[in-house]
């Protein structure tokens, strides 16, 4: 099973300056609405692919809109030998509602 991190979590990561990748893996339309700032893209259907863009030492925090997708990445990343990844539960739109509020919501 994947651990998932909330919002609240994700946010204290980057007040605090853990070394950690943040993983959009939403499609070009919802980028083009709201992203959350330094945050790496790479599209759900992309990773397989462009998984040799991701460092397996590296912890890496996956987003999407709201939690399912980025599960489903997490799991293959994990299957993958990425040892400590996370799932952002409830993805951007908890991230706006709660910590970013000018972030917009779709």
């Amino acid at each position: 099973m994947i651990g998932e991190i909330s919002v609240d979590e994700l946010a204290r990561w980057r007040r605090e300056g853990k070394a950690f990748v943040l993983l959009d893996v939403r499609e070009p339309d919802e980028i083009a609405i709201a992203r959350i700032a330094d945050s790496v893209w790479i599209p759900m259907r992309e990773i397989p692919a462009r998984i040799r863009e991701l460092d397996p030492a590296v912890p890496v925090a996956v987003y999407c809109h709201h939690g399912g997708r980025s599960e489903r990445v997490a799991a293959f990343l994990a299957a993958q030998g990425f040892s400590d990844v996370v799932n952002v539960d409830g993805g951007i739109d908890a991230y706006a509602e709660r910590i970013e509020p000018a972030l917009a919501r779709y």
